[in-house]
């Protein structure tokens, strides 16, 4: 699919297997995701805009660069927050804004519960993250709330997506740059991906 980066890389596929894996408990469904949050992270900021900047080494003068955009991290809650801190760690300076989503069960609606975020996001790089893509409606409403505050570079960051979600945010933001460790083959009547991994906020953390 046209701007959804598959990341292929071994140990992301060999821990994706593992998150699958109905045996994996809580404590080690949040380790694992950790870590593969931390390697698609790599692939994800590859396209960051950087500019030139000059820094004395101990010996001489020497040209390098920095980002060109402030960073901020945005996980959808409940889920988003077990891939939040191995990212922190590779982009410690990096801004941590909160988007509070649930799914009517019925309707499969998106409903926001908490909002927290810098009023004016003209000038981040913004990425949003969330383990899944499924239904597409919560990423659709959270990246319609990143453009009302002025969001211009936004990519987000699944570790499963269904087509169905893929084909949701691209009929709304089809420049979007999506990464993702793999697109599964639907969603069930329920609105959960198949094979997929079940509920990652209930296996996150145990209830």
């Amino acid at each position: 699919m046209n701007g959804v980066t598959v990341i292929k890389h071994p140990l992301v596929q060999h821990n994706l297997t593992r998150l699958r894996d109905k045996r994996t408990g809580p404590q080690e469904f949040r380790r694992v995701l950790s870590e593969v949050a931390a390697l698609m992270i790599y692939e994800a900021t590859r396209s960051f805009a950087i500019e030139p900047l000059s820094v004395s080494t101990p010996l001489a003068r020497t040209r390098g660069s920095k980002l060109r955009r402030e960073v901020i991290l945005v996980p959808v809650l409940r889920a988003g927050l077990g891939m939040l801190d191995s990212i922190l760690q590779l982009i410690p300076h990096a801004r941590v804004g909160f988007i509070g989503l649930k799914r009517e069960e019925k309707s499969l609606r998106a409903l926001f519960y908490h909002k927290s975020l810098p009023k004016d996001l003209t000038k981040f790089e913004v990425l949003l993250i969330d383990p899944m893509l499924a239904t597409g409606g919560s990423s659709v409403a959270a990246l319609d709330l990143l453009a009302e505050l002025g969001a211009k570079h936004v990519s987000m960051v699944n570790l499963v997506a269904a087509p169905e979600g893929i084909r949701k945010v691209r009929s709304s933001y089809p420049k979007l740059p999506i990464f993702t460790a793999a697109i599964d083959e639907k969603l069930n009547g329920k609105g959960y991906i198949v094979p997929g991994l079940g509920d990652a906020g209930d296996r996150l953390f145990g209830v």
